[in-house]
């Protein structure tokens, strides 16, 4: 099977690595001349990246860079091949994957939606979780890809579930990491003894991800990328969006959402979402 990548970023890099170490043939596109690797196909054309591929996965930002992948003035869906796939591991609107669908599938090409969770570590390690809007028998033929790359492999039978499913997962995330953050800085303030406090926690009912993986990392204020605060606030966005669709109201969400945007206007938006932290800390964002 040969496969073509797009979208080599934080995430996506990690992921084609890992597809290639499990012997995939696989046709990189990067915009940027990357340094010589035997071991790699690099293409600076994503029209060429894509020729004779039997499917082709994508993992970039937003709605509007998948869009532009595909249908752009460089897009490539005029290029694939009747019979092939898209595996889009990109977070996006729920909508736009159905549209993509459609439009693909008018050119006999199976798109799937397929958002992802578990940061920079999982991706490294082949334990994302992975939610795929489709059927596991509408996979069968490529769902080899998924045990690769995800620990956690689920089907949700209909195109732009998975990613209703991820905003259900971002949602999540907003809240623990918050809490996890206001945690932190108040047991810093009460000067309590933070590594004993944290293994405490970790034990109980308030165990989460962000506590086992991220704590360490508010107390120091040192931030490894996992994921992108501005990311997660793009993903956010998407779920505020679902949720007015149907008049339903996110107050916790949309607080941490609106932390932030307070944070990414100081410049913090590239920084993993840990970052949060210093919403609480620092009076100066606050006031």
């Amino acid at each position: 099977m040969k496969l073509a990548f797009i979208g080599l970023g934080a995430i996506g890099k990690p992921m084609s690595e890992r597809l290639i170490d499990n012997g995939y043939d696989l046709n990189l596109y990067q915009r940027t001349k990357p340094n010589k690797d035997a071991k790699r196909k690099y293409f600076f054309d994503p029209i060429e990246a894509v020729s004779d591929c039997d499917g082709l996965l994508i993992c970039v930002t937003d709605d509007n860079a998948v869009e532009s992948v595909l249908f752009g003035d460089n897009g490539v869906s005029g290029s694939l091949k009747p019979n092939s796939f898209v595996i889009d591991f990109s977070t996006i609107s729920p909508d736009k994957s159905i549209s993509i669908h459609k439009r693909l599938g008018k050119q006999n090409i199976f798109y799937v939606d397929c958002p992802v969770s578990g940061g920079t570590e999982g991706a490294h390690n082949g334990s994302l979780s992975l939610f795929i809007g489709a059927s596991k028998k509408d996979c069968l033929s490529f769902e080899h890809i998924f045990q690769v790359l995800g620990k956690s492999i689920n089907y949700f039978n209909g195109v732009g579930k998975g990613q209703q499913v991820k905003a259900l997962n971002q949602i999540l995330v907003a809240g623990t990491y918050a809490a996890v953050a206001e945690a932190m800085e108040l047991g810093k303030m009460l000067d309590l003894p933070m590594d004993d406090v944290v293994a405490a926690l970790k034990v109980g009912a308030a165990n989460s991800w962000p506590l086992e993986n991220r704590s360490k990392a508010m107390l120091i204020d040192k931030h490894p990328l996992g994921f992108k605060l501005e990311l997660h606030h793009k993903d956010l966005s998407i779920a505020t969006e679902l949720a007015k669709s149907i008049n339903i109201d996110l107050p916790i969400a949309s607080r941490v959402k609106e932390m932030e945007q307070r944070l990414m206007q100081t410049g913090l938006g590239e920084l993993d979402i840990s970052v949060i932290h210093r919403y609480i800390s620092n009076k100066r964002i606050n006031h």
